[in-house]
This record gives C-alpha cells, sequence and structure tokens, in this order.
C-alpha cells in the first residue's frame, strides 16, 4: 500500500511540474555538452543550464573575458541534494571560486539523470552586491562558463574545495543577454521561399592580408513584393570560419550594363573599380562575426521585387589572423571559401516596408585616433538638415541596431538631439567585443522625427598601440558605424555620415596651412613646421602632451556632413553645408541604480560611474514571456553588504583589495545549500510561495490544489483499508 501511494506522490509531481514547465526566450549552446537558456521578466532573470557532467557546473559573467574579478554560480547534484552558492572570483587572487557572503542567487530546480546536470535559477538584473556581482544590462555580457567530471571534496564551502577550477573553465562567449534577438525555428508554409546567395571558390587572404570580396547576384524571378523576413549565414567549412568578419548585401539601383556584366561574373575584390558599387547604397542585410542571422518582427519585412530593383551586391570582409612565424608552413596551402547569407521571403506581406539607414563616421583617414590613450571619443553625425528632407512627416521607427566599431572600440552610443534637447541614447553599449557585433532588438520602436539629429559615438583605447590608428575598412583601421532598422522605409537617405573637415583636422594637429598642390603634402606654417610633410607630422606628434586640445577641436570644429541616397548620390540640402557640434541646453536625466547608490567604504560617488537607465535598459523581446513555476521562491541564504569601486568607464573595473575581507566563506553549509531536491514535493508542487502570471497562475493553482486532493483521498482510502 505504502508503494501505492508513493507512486501517486510521484505521478502528481511529474504532472505538476510538467504543467509548471519554463518557457524560455533564447536559449544557446556554449559548447557541444553545455547548454543555456534564459528570459527576462521585470528586473528579473531566469538561467537553465544543462551539461553533460556529473559533477560541477558553473555559470558567471567576466568584466574583461578572464575568470578573474568575475560573477559566477557554482552549483552540484549529491546523492539527490543540490548544493549551490554565489561565488566570485578575486582580481587579483589565485582563480578559486570563493562563496560570496550575499548569496543573490535563488536555485528553483536541479537535478541529474544520466548523462546531464540540470540546474535552474534565478537572480536580479542588478543584485545591488557591487563587491562581488556583475549587473546584467544592455551592454555586450562575458559569459563564462565550467563544468568538471568531479565533485567537490572535503569541506564544500571553503577555498581549494572545487577540484582543478582552471580545468573546468573553459571559455567565455560574448552574448546580448537582454536585447538578444529572438532566433526560433521560423515557420515554412507555401508562401515561404529560401534562397542562398553564396561566393564561389574566394581564395582566402594568407596571414594578416585583408580582402574584401564583391558578387552581384540577379534576382529576377521575384516578379512581385515579398518581404524578407530573415537571414543567416552559411559556411562552407569550420576551417574558413575564422576568416569571416562581415557579410553585407546591397540592393542595386536600376540596371546599367555595368550591374548586368558583374551578375555574370563570380565576383571580383571590391573598391577596384566604382563602377559596380556606386548605385549598390541601400544595405538589405548585415551579418558580423558571431551572429546567427536577424529575424524581423512581425510587423515589418524589407521589400523584394525584381520589378523595382532585381541586383544585389553581397560584399563580404575576410581577414587573416595567422602570424607567419607560428603557422610557416601554412604559406603554401590556398584556401577557398564559397560562404555567403541565407534568406527567407515570403508573398504574405507584412505592415510595413523596413530600410536600414547608415549612422556614423565615414571610413576615411581624417578620423584619426591617437596611441597611447585610453579614452578617444569620436562622433559621426547625422545632421538634421539631412533628415528633415528625407524623412517622412510622422517619422521613422528604429526597431533595431547594430554599432560597429574595429579592434580597439570600447564603447558605443547612437544619441539622439531634438531641438536642443538631448534624448535619451537610442542605444548604448558600454562593453564592445569586435568579435560580436549583431542586430539587437529594441523593446519598442523608437521615434525619429524629421529635423532630429543622430549621433554615433564610439569610445576607443589606443593604450596599447604606439602609433596613430586611422578610420578605414580594414580590421588594423577603425570605423563608428551603427546600422539601424526602421520602417518605414524611404530611399531619399540610406548612408548619413560625417568627416572632420580638413581645417579641423589640420588644426587639431597644430598645422595653418600646407603649400598647395604639394605631393607628398608639405607643411607653410607655422614656421616651426615649415617644410615637414604632413605624414611626419603625424607620426611624430606629441600626442601625450597635446591629447587634450586634439580631442578638443576635433568634437568642436567644423565637419562635412555626408547624406547619400539610395542611388548613392548626394542630398542637395548637404553639398555645400559645414556642420558643427550641436548646441544642448536640455539633456536626459542619469538615473541611480541601486550599484550606484551604495558605493565602496571610503569611495565617493562617482557620477560617470552611473549606468543610466534608458528607454530599452534591461529589456528583452516582448513576443514571448517565461512563464516558471517559483517566479518568487525564497530561501533563507545569508545575506550581505559589500561593495568595490568602478572607474567609470562603464566596464565596470574592481580595485580588489585583497586585504580585506569580503569574501564571507564562513557561510555555513546548510545556508549556501540549496533547499530546493527532486524529492520535495511541495516545492514542485508551487506550494512555497510560488508567483507566476494570472493565467498560469490559476491554471496551476487547480492544478496543484485537485492533485493534492487526489493524493489525500487516496491516502485517506490507503489507510481505511489497513484499518479494516
Amino acid at each position: 500500500m505504502a508503494s501505492v501511494i508513493y507512486s501517486l506522490v510521484v505521478v502528481s509531481v511529474c504532472l505538476v511540474s510538467s504543467a509548471l514547465g519554463a518557457h524560455w526566450n533564447h536559449s544557446v549552446y556554449l559548447d557541444d555538452d553545455y547548454r543555456l537558456l534564459w528570459s527576462i521578466s521585470g528586473s528579473d532573470i531566469t538561467f537553465e543550464v544543462q551539461a553533460r557532467t556529473h559533477g560541477y557546473i558553473g555559470l558567471g559573467f567576466s568584466k574583461d573575458g578572464t575568470i578573474y574579478g568575475s560573477d559566477i554560480v557554482i552549483g552540484w547534484v549529491h546523492q539527490g541534494q543540490v548544493h549551490f552558492q554565489d561565488r566570485h572570483v578575486k582580481k587579483n587572487g589565485d582563480g578559486q571560486p570563493l562563496v560570496d557572503s550575499s548569496q543573490d542567487y535563488i536555485l528553483l530546480l536541479g537535478y541529474e539523470n544520466q548523462t546531464h546536470t540540470v540546474l535552474r535559477f534565478r537572480r536580479k538584473l542588478d543584485t545591488c552586491d557591487v563587491a562581488h556581482d556583475v549587473p546584467i544590462t544592455n551592454d555586450t555580457m562575458r559569459v563564462i562558463f565550467m563544468y568538471h567530471d568531479e565533485e567537490p571534496h572535503g569541506s564544500k564551502y571553503t577555498p581549494g574545495s572545487l577540484p582543478d577550477p582552471a580545468e573546468a573553465f573553459k571559455q567565455v562567449r560574448s552574448l546580448f543577454l537582454t536585447q538578444r534577438v529572438n532566433q526560433s525555428p521560423i515557420k515554412l508554409d507555401a508562401r515561404m521561399k529560401i534562397m542562398e546567395l553564396r561566393n564561389q571558390d574566394v581564395e582566402l587572404p594568407q596571414y594578416t592580408d585583408s580582402l574584401h570580396w564583391c558578387k552581384m547576384f540577379k534576382l529576377s524571378d521575384i516578379n512581385r513584393k515579398h518581404h524578407l523576413i530573415r537571414y543567416e549565414p552559411v559556411f562552407d567549412s569550420a576551417s574558413s570560419v575564422p576568416y569571416l568578419n562581415h557579410v553585407i548585401l546591397h540592393e542595386c539601383q536600376g540596371s546599367s550594363p555595368d550591374l548586368e556584366i558583374l551578375s555574370r561574373e563570380t565576383g571580383r575584390a571590391c573598391y577596384q573599380t566604382n563602377r559596380s558599387i556606386l548605385t549598390c547604397n541601400s544595405i538589405v542585410a548585415a551579418w558580423t562575426r558571431g551572429s546567427e542571422g536577424f529575424s524581423f518582427p512581425s510587423e515589418a519585412g524589407y521589400p523584394l521585387d525584381s520589378n523595382q530593383a532585381r541586383f544585389y551586391l553581397m560584399e563580404t570582409h575576410y581577414s587573416s589572423r595567422l602570424d607567419i612565424n607560428e603557422h610557416p608552413s601554412a604559406k603554401s596551402k590556398v584556401m577557398v571559401d564559397s560562404s555567403g547569407l541565407k534568406i527567407y521571403y515570403t508573398s504574405a506581406l507584412r505592415s510595413h516596408d523596413a530600410g536600414v539607414l547608415s549612422v556614423g563616421m565615414d571610413p576615411n583617414w581624417r578620423h584619426i585616433i591617437p596611441p597611447g590613450q585610453g579614452h578617444v571619443v569620436s562622433e559621426g553625425h547625422c545632421v538634421g538638415e539631412c533628415t528633415r528632407k528625407a524623412f517622412p512627416r510622422d517619422g521613422i521607427n528604429v526597431f533595431a541596431v547594430m554599432m560597429k566599431t574595429h579592434q580597439i572600440g570600447r564603447q558605443i552610443k547612437l544619441r539622439q538631439i531634438r531641438y536642443r534637447e538631448e534624448l535619451l541614447p537610442i542605444a548604448h553599449d558600454m562593453n564592445m567585443d569586435y568579435n560580436y557585433q549583431e542586430y539587437r532588438r529594441l523593446d519598442s520602436p523608437v521615434r525619429v522625427l524629421p529635423g532630429d539629429r543622430l549621433i554615433a559615438e564610439c569610445i576607443y583605447d589606443s593604450s596599447k598601440r604606439s602609433a596613430i590608428t586611422l578610420g578605414g575598412l580594414t580590421t588594423r583601421e577603425e570605423t563608428c558605424l551603427v546600422l539601424t532598422l526602421y520602417y518605414p522605409r524611404q530611399k531619399e537617405l540610406t548612408t548619413c555620415h560625417s568627416l572632420p573637415s580638413l581645417p579641423t583636422v589640420l588644426h587639431s594637429l597644430g598645422i595653418n596651412e600646407l603649400v598647395p598642390g604639394s605631393n607628398p603634402v608639405r607643411i607653410v606654417s607655422p614656421t616651426e613646421l615649415a617644410g615637414m610633410t604632413l605624414e611626419t607630422r603625424l607620426i611624430s606628434y606629441d600626442w601625450e602632451n597635446n591629447f587634450k586640445s586634439f580631442q578638443y577641436v576635433t568634437r568642436k570644429g567644423s565637419f562635412k556632413p555626408l547624406c547619400w541616397s539610395a542611388k548613392n548620390q548626394p542630398l542637395p540640402v548637404s553639398e555645400n553645408l559645414d556642420g558643427y557640434s550641436p548646441n544642448i541646453t536640455k539633456s536626459y536625466k542619469l538615473q541611480q541604480t541601486c550599484s550606484f547608490l551604495r558605493p565602496p567604504t571610503g569611495v565617493g560617488p562617482n557620477v560617470a560611474n552611473v549606468s543610466f537607465q534608458n528607454r530599452n535598459h534591461y529589456v528583452t523581446e516582448s513576443e514571448t514571456n517565461v512563464d516558471h513555476p517559483f517566479a518568487n521562491e525564497k530561501f533563507p541564504l545569508v545575506n550581505g553588504g559589500g561593495s568595490s569601486g568602478d572607474d567609470g568607464d562603464g566596464i565596470g573595473d574592481d580595485d580588489d583589495d585583497d586585504s580585506v575581507d569580503l569574501d564571507g566563506n564562513n557561510v555555513i553549509e546548510g545556508a549556501a545549500r540549496s533547499k530546493v531536491s527532486r524529492s520535495s514535493v511541495t516545492e514542485l508542487m508551487g506550494l512555497s510561495g510560488a508567483s507566476l502570471p494570472p493565467t498560469s497562475l490559476l491554471q496551476s493553482q487547480m492544478m496543484a490544489y485537485l492533485l493534492f486532493i487526489i493524493f489525500l483521498n487516496s491516502f485517506r482510502i490507503a489507510l481505511e483499508r489497513i484499518v479494516l
């Protein structure tokens, strides 16, 4: 009889667990044996880790891509008991994850099966534990993960208890956690078509060479309007993936003989002839390294119609990172690549035609980044005169952005100015990763009106470079661009860039006048520079002592607006226009986070340390919501204070004072260990303070109540039979 009762309990638990299962917005395989799933609800984020091991597993967040100074959670299952702790690794420590005094991660579920260990847990996006936790924001997050075949030995909560943390630490992966585009499987139907646009045996560059390859496609069979609703990369082979930096598909206007000829070729190096690129100035799709592609929201799609445009130019940027000294045998190997894009398009038209507007600095040598500086600001302006001329009266609605720099870019912001008021930034990333720059979806579209100015503001760290960096197309050069996806589409303005004027550049270098028509370009005045070439001045300039004046001149001096249409023709309104930095009289207010309100002991508030909460802070797509059974479950974990410093660069440097014991490693086992296990019936049935969305809550409570009544009745009947 006892076995019957036990079976009823097990069945009830399984049914309720299934009914109260989680629905995840996002999932990614960090490697073949480690899967991460997550969803965001309000100010909470819920994770599930599924790792192929019966040892311990870990998930954390790093500020610099290493395990040192990271915020990490460690867990494992031993004899049915789940062990789970909020830990951290000291910046200047030995790599051992130490137990936090403030336990800010809440375990929701943990178990093992024949192959995997699974942990589900929740935390606040900003836990306010500035000593040991990393806030989860709209910035690019460096996610670290660990797993090991063994469980901790000896005393499980003291330093040194985890077997081989260095071996367990696998790698770091950059991700957008709050604004990641949902790449859920697309539903195919009779109106959906798929097309692959691929290169043909492009010879890959060797060593540090770079190649921009252009291939023209003629799409003449799309004889009526369709909407492109998704695209994703198609890789030729795993060996060629490291060579790919970006793939951009451009729409070409017109049907010139040059375009027809190019469409019959296998491709050619870009920028050797202008004829093939002049009329291809509308971006259709953009993939960059680390991206999974992009799915348009349900209300918009990019219009494809061969009656309007039948030629499309695909530009692929290849670069090699091989060092000839490290790979001398690679010189004789010739590799070819046929990667490209897969596009999904449908005849079931959506409400809006989408377009892409490029905002930023034009790739040109006038974009100068001095060496040896930790904080260099560059700004690319899309001036109000151009948006007033091009945008419809009701404006455009920006729903996604891709922010791009090259190797030394650290931060980028898309600013919006209306009259003399600066509005909340449309997007901001204070922790850029050159190897992960894909589209991020805004929580709600941002309206940009005619006359608004947009500014792409980029911050670079050139402290490790001894020579200047110039703007350009190669990865050694730099860029500052924001691609904005918006609707409704307009063709008058597709590229909205700027470039410092020549007088501004000369003034920033302490030059008054050049010799007209000289080659190489020589300086006339001031007298002490007379006869020197411009190139020599750039190389020999005393950047250390003159950086502040250089930065002031480049930001406040005149610039040339570059506003171009889909046909790659300048807007007349911008041809003779000199631009200047806007005179802003009203700005948005920085909203203080709890981390800002709790500065470290002895450290005063730093305004630059404020991580402002813009309109898209802590958001994800609203198309689906997590529905997990333990939304507000609390466990009696030890809580404590703690904080650390920040140098104001937004990445959150922690001046970890190892002389102060904030680690709290005297946490008792009962406090650090989870109260949840698979045998805890009331936890799994959501009867311990669970909270759900209204509909799910009612259904789940009814299910739990009914099953609980069935259990009680079965138990009563069993007892009656025993008595009888």
